[in-house]
């Protein structure tokens, strides 16, 4: 193989590649008249990347991923690959870097699922951003840590850790059927290296993303269990509508002053809400703002970092919160609802 490549180019895809796959993985590199590919896979996983470049002889090699992404960070212009004898040679003006040639024993990639529909790319990986955010970091539960992504007219994706639940939907480029569960870590960081316009794809026990120039394929965990069907919320007593973003700041000023759980009380009154919190050894705060305020008073608790998550996936919008009695869930959603819809679950906490 010899080709010659934009450096710059090819670092992002190497490094995109990287990312994705497992520590000490490989990358095969395959030079033709269409340009470079980037891949890799494992049994589970498998990604490629497209880099524009001239082949000035056709072939195909496996190095190690993480020395060769380190590499290409630091090469500005261009850069040629070429093999010399049991070594990847990356050339520029006036250095050389060599790398092993890994074996390609461990046979082709899973082939992509078939295409189920598309979803714009910019809205998908915005939602996704925030449902991913509340699925669980706790590997021993497995079927916490995945996004659940279901198609038919729109595409509704869910994620839960037990304490919280998001559920966005978004328009479909086509009606679509689909009902996956995949690891969420990974299908955020493949929706961040998304652009333009994503293929979603579906087969027996794989999912997949694919747009220009780029290819993200994954085993799926089990989806039936996680729904928003499962979360009671037809008992609201209280409805509050305020700015998400004075309200994310009054509980980060409250919140210093609140004891070691960090869990603050939302005091609705007629047409305010109050925050208060105290601690003996560093002092107490409240503070107290204009809402919209109907139904009744249920005034709920809450962990102040869940609750701080909730409202930033509100930022510079109004929030409305629907606060059921006891200890159910208090569902937010946007007072003015855009074309991807957005519901946060937040469960509350008892107060001291």
């Amino acid at each position: 193989m010899d080709v010659t490549a934009p450096a710059h180019r090819l670092s992002a895809a190497v490094s995109a590649a990287s990312r994705l796959l497992p520590a000490r993985a490989g990358l095969r590199l395959r030079a033709d008249a269409a340009g470079l590919t980037v891949a890799g896979s494992d049994p589970d996983l498998a990604v490629r990347f497209d880099c524009p470049a001239t082949a000035h002889t056709d072939g195909s090699v496996t190095v190690p991923a993480a020395p060769l992404a380190e590499t290409l960070k630091m090469l500005d212009g261009l850069v040629r690959l070429v093999v010399e004898g049991s070594r990847l040679a990356l050339r520029v003006d006036n250095a050389r870097f060599a790398l092993p040639l890994l074996s390609t024993e461990a046979g082709p990639p899973a082939s992509e699922p078939p295409l189920v529909s598309e979803v714009d790319g910019a809205a998908f990986a915005s939602a996704l951003r925030i449902v991913a955010g509340t699925a669980s970091k706790d590997d021993p539960l497995p079927l916490f840590t995945g996004v659940r992504l279901q198609a038919g007219d729109r595409l509704t994706l869910t994620a839960s850790d037990r304490y919280r639940m998001a559920v966005a939907r978004l328009p479909l480029r086509s009606p679509g059927s689909l009902d996956v569960l995949v690891p969420a870590t990974l299908l955020a960081e493949a929706a961040r290296q998304a652009k333009g316009v994503v293929g979603l794809h579906a087969g027996p026990g794989r999912f997949g993303l694919s747009w220009p120039g780029g290819l993200v394929s994954t085993a799926v965990l089990d989806a039936g269990f996680l729904s928003e069907d499962s979360i009671p919320s037809s008992a609201v007593d209280t409805k509050v509508t305020l700015s998400a973003d004075a309200l994310g700041a009054a509980v980060r000023r409250v919140g210093v002053y609140a004891e070691d759980r960090r869990v603050l009380t939302l005091e609705v009154g007629d047409s305010q809400v109050r925050l208060a919190s105290a601690r003996q050894d560093t002092g107490e705060a409240e503070e107290t703002l204009k809402a919209e305020v109907s139904g009744g008073r249920t005034s709920p608790s809450f962990q102040a970092r869940y609750l701080l998550d909730a409202l930033q996936a509100f930022a510079g919008e109004r929030v409305e919160l629907s606060i059921q009695p006891g200890m159910r869930a208090c569902v937010l959603r946007s007072a003015e609802p855009g074309e991807v819809e957005l519901t946060y679950y937040l469960m509350p906490m008892l107060s001291r």
